[in-house]
């Protein structure tokens, strides 16, 4: 299925670099650019988009206004957002109006690719969120982990992430690097968010096997008994396996039936 793209973007060299980019990728289809945000937002409410490449600063609405009027629009679909920048400092605010990934120009091939892949896989798990009725905990429950690290304010997908395991004062991330070309890659971030507000926020995608860890339900392979009192759960794609504590096996069971 060919996903439709709204390029915005006040800059014609920016437009023609990234139309340059998307003419590598077969699946993903231009319908529209537009040279401000509301002339973005002017468009959007009369056509459909899946995909949204947004600058930033532009004269009149921002890409940050254009993003926060579409999230308050009532809308049966929303459409993934992807900012495309020559500034770092507003990635903290792209992450508060959920965008699916955050591009620095010049951008990278490599990194749009992998910015593309993110999108897709959102819209297909907003495709499968859409058809379930939504509990109060998943209305407010943020689509990504926010993480400083020496590359600077990185935005980490949920869907991504496998687990998070307190250490000390600190929570590990662990989760999956999609480049569309590798097989998967897993990599480790460290955020200073309690395992317990974790757990409350994401409790309907994680659950907690110990009292150090949450694992994403979604990525649950086989719980396997080490002995009488070792039990081991396996995540997809990891070789190792989990400790699962005696409080907590009997929900894991009980999940691991649901499934």
């Amino acid at each position: 299925m060919t996903l439709r793209i709204l390029l915005v973007d006040d800059e014609p060299l920016a437009r023609q670099r990234i139309l340059r980019l998307l003419a590598e990728h077969d699946d993903f289809d231009v319908v529209a650019e537009a040279a401000n945000g509301q002339a973005a937002l002017d468009w959007l409410r009369q056509h459909k988009a899946d995909i949204v490449l947004l600058d930033i600063e532009m004269p009149g609405l921002t890409g940050l206004d254009v993003a926060k009027a579409l999230a308050q629009e009532a809308s049966e679909v929303t459409p993934a957002i992807i900012f495309c920048t020559a500034y770092d400092e507003y990635a903290f605010h792209a992450f508060k109006v959920d965008a699916v990934d955050y591009l620095l120009k010049p951008i990278r091939k490599e990194d749009f690719s992998k910015a593309l892949l993110k999108a897709q896989r959102w819209l297909e798990q907003q495709s499968v969120t859409d058809s379930e009725p939504l509990l109060s905990s998943q209305v407010h429950a943020r689509t990504h982990i926010s993480a400083k690290t020496h590359q600077g304010l990185q935005l980490i997908p949920i869907a991504d992430i496998d687990s998070f395991q307190a250490d000390q004062k600190y929570t590990t991330v662990c989760y999956q690097i999609h480049d569309g070309i590798h097989e998967v890659i897993w990599a480790e971030v460290l955020i200073d968010e309690p395992l317990k507000v974790l757990e409350r926020e994401f409790e309907q995608s994680f659950i907690r096997i110990h009292r150090n860890a949450l694992v994403a339900k979604s990525k649950i392979e086989r719980l396997e008994s080490a002995d009488s009192r070792m039990h081991l759960l396996y995540l997809k794609g990891h070789g190792e396996g989990m400790h699962v504590s005696r409080r907590h096996l009997s929900q894991v069971r009980k999940l691991m039936k649901e499934i």
